[in-house]
């Protein structure tokens, strides 16, 4: 006759060591951000200091006047291109991963495994080898030098296809699927009834680093809107940094507002990204 012994429940917090190691590793990690916040906030004199300065000073708004005016850097401009940017290839990534991920992963047709073997090889591919191609093309088509040379390269990613049919794959049973079907629900029905409740901690992780990814993207904005005078914030960003003199407190206070977003959107969905990842995990 087996018997049952109980068990008492483990203590999951951890000791003074964990807790240390961890406000270590935040402090290394956030100290960058506050840095540029004191410089943003001090006046010349403040980045020559020696030792150096650590308390924030009472220059920030005449700094941010002076990012603001500038007449040959239309930073304001630049920061709205950026927010249309990221929310347009966010929102169409979301779309269009999420769709093609349920494709791949629920339903079954000639040339499935052959097609994501496809989309998985151009992981493998720099994105500098296509510059030259793709601008080529934005010329043909006439949108070098146009908010929609910078959209349309990031309508889809390949990493989101892949990430969002790994995770459909997992998440939702292909006989909750074979159900639907019985009952009548069209293909659509399907991905936008059963499919997307579903996997929403997923789409939550991958808009983040989407528009993180987006709003962040330098290289190819500089290509192709360098030239014009209302380019994304970090286009912007560089040509306040250029020229023979760099007014550094002026620059930095240019990069803390261009920050901004996506420290409060970190804060707003950091709780989804982390329910999502370790959702994905555990599946």
């Amino acid at each position: 006759m087996s018997t049952l012994t109980s068990r008492a429940p483990q203590d999951t917090r951890g000791s003074w060591k964990t807790y240390l190691g961890l406000a270590v590793v935040l402090f290394i990690s956030a100290f960058p951000l506050y840095w540029m916040f004191v410089i943003a906030t001090s006046d010349d004199a403040a980045l020559a200091s020696y030792p150096p300065a650590l308390i924030p000073g009472d220059q920030f708004l005449v700094n941010l006047r002076e990012v603001f005016t500038l007449q040959n850097v239309y930073f304001a401009a630049s920061l709205i291109n950026s927010v249309i940017v990221a929310a347009v290839v966010t929102a169409s990534t979301l779309f269009f991963c999420s769709l093609a991920g349920f494709a791949f992963a629920k339903l079954r047709f000639k040339g499935n495994n052959v097609l994501m073997f496809v989309v998985i090889l151009t992981l493998t591919v720099p994105n500098q080898l296509g510059v030259v191609a793709l601008y080529i093309v934005m010329g043909k088509i006439g949108w070098n030098g146009t908010l929609l040379a910078v959209i349309a390269p990031g309508l889809v990613t390949a990493f989101g296809v892949f990430y969002m049919r790994q995770f459909i794959d997992h998440a939702v049973p292909t006989e909750l699927v074979e159900a639907s079907r019985i009952d009548g629900a069209s293909t659509l029905r399907v991905y936008w009834s059963i499919i997307l409740p579903a996997v929403r901690p997923a789409l939550a992780v991958l808009g983040l680093l989407t528009f993180v990814a987006t709003w962040n993207e330098f290289q190819w904005p500089l290509i192709t809107l360098g030239g014009t005078e209302f380019p994304t914030s970090m286009v912007a960003l560089s040509d306040l940094a250029s020229g023979n003199f760099v007014i550094f407190r002026r620059v930095l206070a240019g990069a803390f507002v261009a920050t901004v977003p996506l420290l409060l959107l970190l804060l707003l969905g950091g709780r989804q990204l982390v329910r999502g990842i370790m959702e994905g995990a555990l599946k």
